[in-house]
């Protein structure tokens, strides 16, 4: 089966999501008090510019590392992980915990 061309209104989406994320991310850093090369070495990056493309929209975190990414900005891991969600694959999100949970937590 062959795979259609993305829809534009949904690869808009994504980048507005993925901003909204990284800027959810950077708010979360400065509450912790870390600099991108603190949250770089504390969460054991090589280069502290892959922080700035995830805050920028760019980049997105992988999930095996975002354990280490709540730990560094002292948060709830499960509370990270499904915020991330909610912006990364948010029909996935809908699915798992409802559309009210979906909207609510986009926001948090």
């Amino acid at each position: 089966m062959s795979r259609s061309a993305p829809d534009a209104a949904k690869v808009a989406q994504t980048k507005v999501l993925r901003q909204e994320a990284g800027r959810w991310l950077k708010a979360a850093r400065e509450r912790a008090g870390l600099t991108q090369a603190q949250l770089s070495d504390a969460i054991g990056l090589r280069y502290y510019t892959f922080v700035s493309q995830v805050e920028s929209g760019v980049g997105r975190l992988p999930i095996e590392t975002q354990a280490a990414w709540a730990k560094a900005l002292r948060l709830d891991e499960a509370e990270f992980a499904k915020t991330l969600l909610a912006y990364y694959e948010p029909e996935l999100h809908r699915l798992l915990f409802g559309a009210a949970a979906s909207a609510s937590q986009a926001r948090a």
